[in-house]
């Protein structure tokens, strides 16, 4: 099915149709710590700018992103940072 970071831009793409998309796997920073894994793919940094976001808080915006990956939360991915913004904030 591909790696974690594949199927977090594949979710993402589909579902926010994001203007940038940048996934980062920063699972080397955090080696030896509790949720760490063999082979990395367990802590990501994500930046997402998307119209989906206007209007929305920053809290409502995460639980947002955190619906999509639900399935990736539940199971490889043990942190995940997600900075969310619109369009104009990202041009800001």
């Amino acid at each position: 099915m591909g790696s974690v970071a594949d199927r977090i831009r594949s979710k993402l793409e589909q579902a926010f149709t994001p203007q940038r998309l940048e996934i980062l796997d920063d699972s080397a920073k955090h080696s030896g710590h509790e949720g760490a894994r063999e082979g990395g793919e367990s802590h990501f940094s994500v930046i997402i700018v998307s119209n989906r976001f206007d209007g929305l808080s920053r809290v409502a915006r995460q639980r947002l992103v955190n619906t999509e990956l639900a399935d990736e939360l539940a199971g490889p991915v043990h942190a995940l940072a997600l900075k969310t913004l619109t369009p104009a904030e990202s041009n800001g």
